[in-house]
């Protein structure tokens, strides 16, 4: 019975009619996992380590939470921002933390990563990573440069203390790519397209294996500059105290009381256009108490923010500035009739800085100059539905209905001036977006699902339902009203062999666009027309992956992405790549 259900999962793998596809690289973890999370998100080595018997006994007697992680289901991997993160599967069960991976594919796409860490003592840790990744675009559907290069730097340490662990990590990444999303004009060959993004990141953590008054301490910080001198710099410091764990008379109710207190600066300046500058402080303070009974619990807090604002540029008389207290309510409650089935429900809200820094990590196709505004979150309700059957099924089901204001979405950008000539800057072709905000009522309707039907298969189901109500946009722009993804991790032969698959879908989007013609005769001008109801269609983004363990320190592995060769856009007038295949070797040490 047992070899028939693997024939049928190697034929699962192999066959799978899904259209989904996936252009960004993931890490694909393909041993079977058992942690209480529907969703689970991979730790980077920069990231502190779980040890052996840690968290001690007073972490663990928090109520589980069950989570879904808000990522958009988006492949990422654009022809000219490379995320550059390893697709390929990982092998477990070694002492081996150490290797070197190059490879090669098609559109000139180049991989190289390593890893490399070492013990100073028994309980210091330090090492680096590298990262690599650059293609040479679709030099066959754009006439101009739209290359990419991507390039990430680290350093880590980690150590154990005897009161708690402490983490400490440095990043510098580079993102090189091109504006090339022209559909409006056409320019010359030769244009110049070119942005380019450095950032650099500082991070530590501190974390006591007691929940006795301090719980942790984070730290931190980022420094931005793109091609255009437009700057940003980010510093926050979270600190959680919490005492967990008391019980209430003779009940089996415990008591978990958490305070969180942090505080977080922004300030970002633009040196083109109308010159944007924006300057934010905000104070955060989120007390909570939790009471527990097994697997059940109530969870009552409330969320304050102290909000102090600047805002300035070129079409304003004088500087803005803004000072405003926020209050969010915050409440959670789970009933567990039992293991497989748990009813919960709850609100929050809350107060979320929009930066330049996490704006283009959505899109990477942003004038050099944006109007940053925070979004509000008055109140978030939603309910839902998780358990844990058998050990096999894993499932969160859940929907929810919230206010916000200053929702952030992306409009795409008109030439910025109307004469005819080609002679424009690279931003200037109305291929480039900007930020704009709207208040309105968000309702959503999510699901997570895991199955683990042998012990080296795991497969993992996400959809999600996503609809705004806008009061003044009849339609958000660029945003799918529905997006999925589904993907299966497989090990053959003691595990030498290892599969991968990734699929990916979302819905069409509403955008805007123009229509740009030249009048007069001769030609004197342009004159621009909007689209308001543009579409830019859905797509299903179809990922394969393997590696095989020739030698315990030799390797050799391949990478499929959009294999259905569908070479759909992310925003308007920027096409992905079509389908990718890269092969290489991995060494380990």
């Amino acid at each position: 019975m047992n070899k028939k259900i693997q024939i049928l999962s190697i034929l699962f793998l192999g066959i799978s009619q899904i259209a989904f596809s996936q252009i960004k690289e993931e890490k694909l973890v393909l041993t079977k996992k058992r942690e209480p999370e529907i969703k689970k998100i991979e730790k980077k080595k920069t990231s502190v380590e779980t040890i052996k018997n840690y968290p001690p006994e007073e972490k663990s007697q928090t109520p589980v939470q069950y989570n879904i992680t808000d990522v958009p289901a988006v492949s990422d991997f654009k022809t000219s921002t490379i995320q550059g993160e390893d697709v390929t599967p990982k092998f477990d069960g070694t002492a081996q933390n150490n290797y070197f991976r190059f490879g090669m594919g098609n559109y000139g796409k180049i991989l190289a990563d390593a890893n490399i860490s070492t013990k100073i003592k028994e309980t210091i840790e330090v090492g680096a990573d590298v990262h690599v990744l650059s293609s040479n675009g679709l030099k066959k559907d754009y006439a101009w440069d739209s290359k990419q290069n991507s390039a990430t730097l680290g350093a880590f340490l980690n150590a154990y203390g005897e009161k708690g662990k402490f983490n400490v990590n440095a990043e510098y990444g580079l993102d090189k790519y091109n504006y090339y999303g022209i559909y409006a004009l056409q320019p010359e060959s030769t244009i110049d397209l070119n942005q380019k993004v450095n950032q650099f990141k500082i991070n530590g953590y501190y974390d006591f294996y007691s929940n006795e008054i301090l719980n942790d301490v984070r730290v931190k910080s980022s420094f931005l500059k793109d091609h255009y001198d437009a700057k940003e710099n980010q510093g926050s410091l979270l600190a959680n105290f919490s005492k967990h764990a008391v019980a209430l008379g003779n009940s089996e109710v415990v008591l978990n009381a958490d305070l969180g207190v942090g505080l977080e600066t922004v300030e970002s300046t633009f040196e083109i256009l109308n010159k944007n500058s924006s300057s934010f402080f905000n104070t955060n303070l989120s007390p909570k108490l939790t009471f527990a009974k097994g697997e059940s619990y109530l969870t009552l807090g409330s969320d304050f923010s102290f909000l102090n604002a600047k805002h300035n540029n070129l079409l304003m008389a004088e500087q803005s500035k803004t000072n405003k207290t926020y209050w969010f309510p915050k409440a959670e409650f789970q009933l567990a009739a039992s293991t497989e089935f748990k009813f919960y429900g709850g609100v929050d809200g809350g107060l979320k800085i929009n930066t330049y820094s996490e704006l283009l990590q959505q899109n990477p196709f942003l004038v050099s100059d944006q109007l940053l505004k925070p979004t509000e979150t008055k109140y978030h309700f939603y309910v839902g539905l998780r358990g844990d059957i058998d050990e096999t099924f894993k499932y969160d089901v859940s929907a929810g209905y919230g206010k916000m204001r200053d929702i952030m979405f992306f409009k795409g950008n008109n030439i910025l001036d109307n004469g005819y000539t080609l002679d424009r800057g690279p931003y200037n072709f109305a291929n480039t977006f900007s930020a704009v905000y709207d208040d309105g009522n968000i309702s959503d309707i999510k699901g997570s699902l895991q199955y683990f039907p042998l012990e080296n298969l795991t497969v993992d189901v996400e959809a999600r339902f996503l609809k705004y109500d806008l009061a003044n946009y009849e339609d958000i722009y660029n945003v799918p009203l529905l997006t999925g993804s589904i993907g299966a991790r497989y090990t053959m032969f003691e595990k030498k062999l290892s599969l991968g698959f990734k699929g990916i879908f979302a819905s069409d989007r509403t955008t805007n666009s123009y229509t740009i013609e030249a009048i007069g005769n001769p030609a004197m001008f342009y004159q621009s027309t909007e689209n308001r109801d543009d579409k830019v269609g859905g797509y299903a983004d179809l990922n394969l992956s393997a590696e095989y363990k020739i030698h315990k320190n030799f390797s050799i592995f391949a990478l499929g992405n959009n294999l259905l060769s569908s070479k759909y856009q992310t925003y308007k007038g920027y096409k992905v790549l079509g389908a990718q295949v890269v092969g290489g070797i991995k060494i380990t040490f």
